[in-house]
């Protein structure tokens, strides 16, 4: 029987912040691939070696951000992928001026 926990190397994997595509590489949960922020990596929770907890936002086409989540992801199934074009924003004129 294999020990989920027995490390690979010096430290356990962790996730930097930034954007990343996931698929089922990430967690057989990502059947639909979606695309993330992720802000923060949980390391107060001890998951099996290779995995983690994130905090993220769940991104639309654009980029905005739909949907706050904590997920639980396989560190080398993340994905990372450039940040999604933002529509340029026209000027708007004050009123009054």
């Amino acid at each position: 029987m294999s020990d989920l926990r027995r490390p690979t190397g010096p430290n356990p994997p962790k996730v930097e912040p930034g954007v990343y595509r996931l698929t089922r590489a990430a967690s057989p949960q990502f059947v639909t691939p979606i695309t993330v922020r992720i802000f923060r990596h949980l390391a107060d929770r001890h998951p099996p070696w290779g995995w983690a907890w994130v905090d993220c936002y769940q991104l639309n086409s654009v980029g905005d951000a739909t949907a706050r989540r904590e997920l639980f992801v396989l560190v080398d199934g993340l994905e990372p992928v450039p940040e999604p074009a933002r529509p340029a924003r026209r000027a708007t004129a004050r009123a009054g001026t």
